[in-house]
């Protein structure tokens, strides 16, 4: 029965279809209504994970010949798969934190001021084992850890999302809908950091990288798909050459260079073009269901999303993010070559939190807030897991390579460490 929920958690697109059924009932809609509403949510979210997929994939080998292209070795930044890893030893713990972690966050949206319903189910398991992995290196397991891991898990899954509210509503231009990812202190705080040092008497209408001007025989440069493709293609061509034939080959599979690097770049770009098109339908449907649950069952609830939600507000922006992340993370990357490891830029989770960066700077800083935002959240994504990383010891579990990525389960997690070396656990 456990892994049935666990398994059924682990499905968002399943979870998120319910929401929707539920919600469209509950508000009494015909029923060719909610067959409707309830399809295209669960079709939007898929075809916002197949773009996350296709982007994943293309960012997958470009990791590779950047590390090649410049001699790095040491920890990649990534969730998902360190979790996954441990499972063998805290195959336990981790579901069980999941599974009455989302329990208590139901009771809490019902009972306090906090209505949030975090509904990123990756994140959610990933944050679980983060718990079951901290927990135990403090001698904690078991009923115990899963306990305090749940009730942990469970208070961060409606107070990281209140921290955003108030910015998540500015950028989406809607109070109906929270931000439910594990990144999203440090992208609120860059964020701000990006109003700050914006422009004060700006244009808000105009100082943005949705406006940028172009002369008319750039203006196929207007068009978002266009301007992506060029700059990728130069970015991973460039990469590509970097790195070496001998590298290249080896990923493509004998493939020529600049033909793999090409189409690399425009799988990168599809892969964002089909999630923004998710995007789009997925919250055309959500937003107006998930009101009958937030009428009908728990008054004033809000579904926290995952960080594709704020891409469409702003997809120039997004790119700008993702490559002004870059750069910061590679600067924090030459800057840990002199602390106690190296943290290789963890491209997925700088295309992921500095794309989103890019969006909130943009819209609260302009182009130069979007440009400060990006880079710093690159800068600090990759010298927090520097900084973070000798209290949390990963390979005890066999795991080599890999650590934490998510900064607000860093921030956790940290905290716990400290407070079980202060308590001598």
């Amino acid at each position: 029965m456990v892994n049935f929920f666990v398994n059924f958690l682990s499905e968002p697109t399943v979870v998120l279809g319910l929401v929707a059924l539920i919600g469209l009932i509950a508000m009494k809609n015909r029923p060719s209504a909610v067959i409707q509403g309830t399809m295209k949510t669960m079709l939007g979210f898929l075809i916002l994970t197949a773009g996350s997929s296709l982007i994943s994939s293309a960012l997958t080998p470009f990791s590779t010949m950047f590390n090649a292209a410049f001699g790095m070795s040491g920890v990649v930044p990534e969730d998902n798969s360190l979790v996954a890893a441990v499972q063998t030893v805290l195959g336990f713990e981790t579901p069980m934190i999941m599974l009455l972690s989302f329990v208590i966050n139901i009771i809490l949206a019902r009972l306090t001021p906090f209505k949030y319903i975090f509904l990123t189910g990756h994140m959610m398991f990933s944050f679980a084992g983060t718990m079951a992995i901290v927990l135990d290196q403090m001698g904690i397991n078991g009923w115990t850890a899963i306990a305090i891991g749940s009730v942990v898990e469970g208070l961060c899954m409606v107070i990281f999302p209140a921290i955003a509210q108030p910015y998540t509503r500015k950028i989406l231009k809607t109070d109906e809908v929270a931000f439910g990812f594990w990144g999203s202190s440090l992208i609120v705080f860059t964020g701000f950091i990006g109003k700050l040092i914006g422009k004060k008497d700006r244009d808000e209408e105009n100082d943005t990288w949705e406006k940028v001007k172009v002369s008319d025989k750039f203006d196929f440069l207007k068009d978002m798909s266009i301007l992506m493709s060029i700059v990728m293609i130069v970015v991973y061509i460039f990469t590509a050459i970097m790195a070496g034939s001998d590298v290249v080959s080896e990923l493509s599979g004998g493939q020529n260079m600049i033909v793999y690097a090409i189409i690399q770049a425009m799988t990168f770009v599809a892969g964002v073009l089909v999630l923004l098109q998710g995007v789009r339908m997925f919250l055309g449907e959500i937003i107006p269901a998930f009101k009958g649950i937030s009428q009908k069952l728990i008054p004033g609830a809000r579904p926290a999303l995952d960080v594709p939600i704020f891409y469409a507000s702003g997809p120039v922006a997004t790119t700008v993010g993702f490559l002004c992340a870059m750069v910061g993370g590679i600067l924090a990357t030459l800057i840990t070559t002199q602390m106690s490891v190296v943290v290789l830029p963890g491209v997925i989770g700088l295309f992921f939190m500095g794309g989103a960066a890019g969006v909130f700077g943009d819209k609260l800083g302009g182009k130069r807030g979007c440009v400060v935002a990006s880079f710093l959240l690159g800068f600090l994504f990759t010298l927090i897991v520097a900084l973070a990383y000798p209290l949390i010891d990963v390979t005890v579990y066999g795991v080599e390579g890999l650590w934490f990525a998510s900064t607000d389960a860093i921030i956790v997690a940290v905290v716990m460490a400290l407070i079980g070396m202060v308590a001598g656990a």
